[in-house]
């Protein structure tokens, strides 16, 4: 099983609205074969607390105009490590030390890392 086309896109989403608050290494796994409640796992990186507050909020508000609700969010408290679940995507937002430590990369080293496309931009009418 791989990740559905439908969830690459919402991908494409989140990584353009991290990106935009300056969200440094983004990476995505396709879990859908150990995890079957998930497609994608999306990896992003902040500076500071406050930078991972702005990415994870600006992930949530991208993913909300997109008509996407959060099912769960964790860590927004302490922004340290924010998870934010969307269903078939969950994206966790790390401070640099949080993202070392726990080293996620290491641990869904075996499964298939998902391209992140450009969202299209909407036309202009």
């Amino acid at each position: 099983m791989t990740a559905a086309d439908s969830t690459r896109y919402l991908v494409a989403i989140a990584a353009a609205a991290a990106e935009s608050k300056g969200a440094e290494d983004l990476l995505a796994f396709d879990v859908s074969e150990p995890l079957p409640l998930v497609d994608v796992f999306l990896l992003a990186t902040g500076s500071s607390e406050r930078n991972v507050a702005a990415i994870a909020d600006a992930v949530e508000e991208a993913m909300h105009e997109n008509g996407v609700k959060r099912l769960r969010r964790e860590g927004r408290h302490e922004s340290r490590w924010v998870l934010l679940d969307f269903g078939d995507l969950v994206v966790h937002v790390f401070h640099e030390q949080e993202r070392v430590f726990y080293g996620l990369e290491r641990l869904w080293k075996d499964c298939p890392i998902v391209a992140i496309e450009a969202v299209a931009p909407a036309s202009a009418e």
